[in-house]
């Protein structure tokens, strides 16, 4: 049922499929920062005409990449030195060791890419690097030593990943055409999180699989299987899902024979994460649905069904769930229960205001204050020892990551190459604004983690595999020269 692109072979269709599908569906002008040209079809890709074009920096005002290589490396030696300099009074040669990781996984990288790929898009590997430098520093700050050491193991593993996946396939067709491999083959792993289950802390919600002291959370991985599965899929029915369509009443809906399956998938896996009370990651997987759907098709009414959707399932989850109920009542009045149901978002709101403009400084504030603060309110940590400065600077380098990402879609030959690039932007922005608008009392907790800042080897090594598709794909179409390679 629909699982044509699973079989190898082909028929006719699935071939003359392909070679449609290799035409760009995406069209600039010459000169980057101007407004999407018409294509002989509309461009359903809406979500890339915004003003991120602000975002796109001319590569002749950049400096090389192994210049901009040298910011996170020389943040995280004066990071880890002021460290050294508050803990021990004075500079121990451990305290260089994260800088050396950094430089290390940082500078194979770049060696590797600049032979191999020397069409990536130069941005990527500075703003990971930074972001990732960031969160050593922090993971050291605000947690026990041996956190900081799994965490730089992490990061030469996600590193390799990174290379492996930009640098060994030629092209993403294992993945577009096993999308119901890779889904199910996820599903399958969240699943037995349902029977062994482990939490590391011993207490709470069962959420990663275990061996001896290592531990994987299942759900960072099926998030970037979710985002295969709906680029493949998308590009395989998208002129269905435009002119196929059924009644209901006065409205039209697209056909249910071809978005079913797809909704059949989404909520199975939805299913799957309320089951287990991760709730974060469903808002997740529900934000990147709609934003992927709307990339594809255009149409604005399936972004309103889906927030009217959402509105019905958080009155329904505020009913049925405690989970949910505390967190929407926390946040619509914290100081209530200062000292108790809310201690971590009033924590989190003080940590916020004594940082003021420039910080406290590292290690001269009370973040620790906020419980879990090096996994889910690590921003918070940033706001008040960084300041106003520092939080901002964190944001613009998740926004130039997404802009990135959103540049190298519209750059991209092949639609599921666009639909791939243009959701990890999506996840990777909407994931860095969940946590740091709950962070602030923006919006309510969700409990998922700051990208390549946060605590967790899953969440990092997660990122750094869609960093990695990132450069894989920009390599391809030589992204940085501003021109299509086929």
């Amino acid at each position: 049922m629909g699982n044509q692109g699973e079989m190898g072979g082909g028929s006719r269709m699935s071939e003359e499929h392909e070679i449609r599908t290799t035409q760009p569906t995406l069209a600039c002008v010459s000169r980057p920062g101007y407004a999407l040209r018409a294509t002989p079809h509309p461009t359903p890709y809406s979500l890339l005409r915004t003003p991120y074009s602000l975002l796109l920096i001319p590569y002749s005002l950049l400096p090389t990449p192994y210049f901009l290589l040298l910011t996170p490396v020389l943040f995280t030696l004066i990071a880890f030195a002021q460290l050294a300099l508050v803990e021990d009074g004075r500079l121990g040669l451990r305290w260089f060791i994260p800088a050396g990781v950094l430089a290390l996984c940082m500078g194979l990288a770049a060696w590797a890419l600049r032979r191999w790929r020397p069409g990536h898009d130069p941005l990527l590997l500075p703003l990971t690097g930074m972001l990732c430098g960031v969160g050593l520093a922090e993971v050291a700050r605000l947690a026990p030593p041996m956190f900081l050491t799994r965490q730089m193991i992490w990061l030469g593993l996600g590193t390799l990943a990174l290379l492996a996946v930009t640098l060994i396939p030629r092209d993403l067709r294992w993945l577009r055409r096993y999308r119901y491999t890779w889904l199910l083959a996820g599903l399958a792993l969240l699943a037995t999180t349902l029977v062994l289950g482990v939490n590391p802390s011993g207490i709470g919600q069962r959420l990663w699989l275990g061996i001896g002291e290592i531990y994987f959370q299942p759900s960072e991985l099926l998030k970037l299987l979710l985002l295969v599965f709906l680029a493949s899929y998308l590009e395989y029915r998208r002129e269905a899902l435009l002119e196929v369509e059924a009644r209901i009443g006065r409205w039209q809906v697209p056909h249910p024979a071809y978005l079913g399956p797809m909704l059949l998938m989404w909520g199975f896996s939805m299913v799957l994460l309320i089951w287990q009370r991760d709730l974060g990651a469903a808002l997740l997987f529900f934000g990147v649905f709609l934003a992927m759907l709307y990339v594809a098709t255009g149409q604005g009414r399936y972004v309103l069904t889906g927030l009217g959707l959402l509105l019905v399932g958080s009155l329904a989850g505020y009913r049925l769930f405690s989970h949910v109920a505390l967190r929407i009542d926390i946040w619509w009045d914290p100081w209530s229960e200062a000292a108790g149901r809310a201690f971590q978002i009033v924590q989190s709101l003080l940590a916020f205001a004594s940082g003021g403009v420039l910080g406290q400084g590292l290690d001269q504030g009370l973040p620790t204050a906020i419980p879990v603060v090096h996994t889910d309110f690590v921003f918070a940590a940033i706001g008040e020892e960084y300041g106003l400065m520092g939080a901002l600077a964190v944001i613009a380098c998740f926004a130039l990551l997404v802009g990135r990402a959103f540049h190298i879609a519209l750059r991209a030959g092949r639609p599921f190459d666009q639909l791939l690039a243009a959701g990890i932007g999506a996840l990777l922005g909407l994931q860095s604004l969940a946590i740091m608008a709950g962070t602030l009392k923006l919006m309510p907790l969700t409990g998922v983690t700051l990208p390549f800042v946060s605590y967790g080897g899953s969440s990092l090594l997660t990122s750094m595999i869609m960093v990695g598709l990132l450069l894989h794909i920009s390599g391809r179409y030589g992204v940085n020269k501003g021109e299509m390679n086929g």
